[in-house]
């Protein structure tokens, strides 16, 4: 439940305004009767949110919103006033503050707009964060059989609140796995939480999963909430699940099956409510055998399990997921679009692919637009330390492997014939465009 901290000096009207945004929103509060009050309640308490009055003796609102800038504090503030000197709002505004309101509006629409200030703040941290991630990855591209077959799996799995381990190689998009589960079982309103468990320093694990109380070690110098508490009502997403201290695992069963956490330093037990995804791309049964990870927690985590396809199982969609990934690094490079020629086209697919899948992909594709002059980016362009496949199989059965290379060869004979049916019909020496078309719906390809 989000805490809302109402500051103003009159402190009938701050406590009545706490009784009834709990009461009409059903939101925490706290109240502050001053800034100086209102800074340490921030600095001991995870507030979410701030209605803050202008008009105090002492650390007035603008001393407030300038203590909060220079700290890097980022809660939202709503300003209010009773005076209807909008001049002062407004430079309040230019302070970092996100709105204001008049204190003679209903509750009603104080609730709505603290709605709206909570709500955009959290997209503002998820568009930061695709913001950082920008251009890394895809999305969920591909109609090859195992990513129609995934793509189904994820809609049955996003509809049901239990755990779900996604299991792939590096590189393959297991994020982009979890973001999918999160959109199709979640409204744009829940929070995603990604935590990645391998970059975290081993003494502040518990910290970032938990939250901690101020003073709790050097360095809490104010209350924080952690991951758990941030992804409570949405997703929480936990990458490289394997690479999480043994200790830690055993406190993360303990909250999974309690669904309540204790921030470090402090002693009351808080609830929450999030959708638990994790990620890895070891083999977590070899783990267990070998005692680096707990068979208990494996349990929990793997009621739903997501493979997520290696791309050299999925060639035929080199195509679709190259072309994205071009266009995204000429935007993001500023320059005019290019595009890849047959050939070029035809050495990706016969890449394996095996070092980091579509990351790789994306980082030989940055290679060769920084390499190309031309708008064409031709074979001669494809790094030479890009060796051709070594086995023309993968994963799967007789009839998989069968389906997935006949696509491959409708795909590459698309590309070489400028998508055009009937020459490519005429190439493949097939008696005419209605068999080629046939085979193209078979295999969800579109010109």
């Amino acid at each position: 439940m989000s805490l809302v901290l109402i500051v103003d000096d009159v402190a009938t009207l701050a406590e009545q305004y706490a009784y009834d945004l709990n009461r009409v929103g059903g939101y925490d509060t706290r109240v502050a009767t001053g800034g100086a009050a209102a800074l340490e309640i921030i600095e001991s308490e995870a507030v979410d949110c701030i209605i803050l009055d202008l008009e105090m003796p002492g650390v007035d609102g603008f001393e407030v919103l300038r203590a909060l800038k220079k700290r890097d504090i980022a809660i939202p503030v709503i300003v209010y006033t009773g005076t209807g000197d909008y001049d002062r709002c407004i430079k309040a505004i230019r302070l970092g503050a996100y709105s204001f309101i008049d204190k003679s509006e209903s509750m009603e629409r104080v609730v709505r707009e603290v709605e709206n200030t909570l709500e955009r703040g959290s997209l503002e941290a998820e568009i930061e964060a695709l913001r950082r991630d920008v251009g890394a990855d895809t999305p969920l591209i591909g109609s090859s059989r195992v990513m129609k077959k995934l793509k189904e799996e994820i809609g049955r799995a996003a509809r049901i609140p239990s755990p779900v381990l996604i299991v792939g190689e590096s590189g393959t998009g297991k994020e982009l796995v979890a973001r999918e589960l999160h959109r199709l079982g979640f409204d744009g309103k829940k929070p995603f939480v990604a935590i990645n468990s391998a970059a975290l320093p081993e003494n502040l694990v518990e910290s970032e999963l938990f939250g901690h109380e101020r003073g709790a070690f050097t360095g809490a110098n104010r209350t924080r909430k952690g991951a758990f508490e941030q992804a409570s009502g949405g997703t929480l997403f936990l990458d490289e699940i394997g690479e999480l201290p043994l200790v830690m695992q055993a406190k993360l069963l303990r909250v999974l099956e309690e669904r309540h956490v204790t921030r470090v330093g402090g002693e009351r037990t808080i609830d929450v409510d999030a959708h638990i995804v994790a990620a890895t791309n070891r083999n977590l049964d070899e783990d267990v055998k070998e005692g680096r990870f707990r068979n208990d927690l494996l349990y929990r985590l793997n009621v739903h399990t997501l493979h997520v396809p290696p791309l050299r199982e999925r060639r035929s969609d080199i195509r679709d997921i190259a072309t994205h990934l071009l266009a995204s690094i000429c935007t993001r490079f500023g320059i005019r679009g290019k595009r890849l020629s047959p050939d070029a086209l035809q050495k990706l697919m016969n890449h394996d692919w095996e070092r980091n899948n579509v990351r790789e992909l994306r980082n030989v594709i940055e290679r060769m637009v920084i390499a190309s002059d031309s708008d064409l980016i031709d074979a001669s362009d494809v790094p030479t330390d890009l060796a051709e496949r070594s086995r023309p199989g993968g994963a799967g059965t007789y009839n998989e492997l069968k389906a997935e290379a006949e696509r491959q060869i409708i795909v590459a004979a698309l590309e070489r014939n400028d998508g055009q049916i009937t020459k490519t019909a005429k190439e493949l020496g097939l008696g005419d465009h209605a068999s080629l078309l046939k085979i193209m719906r078979r295999h969800h390809i579109k010109r």
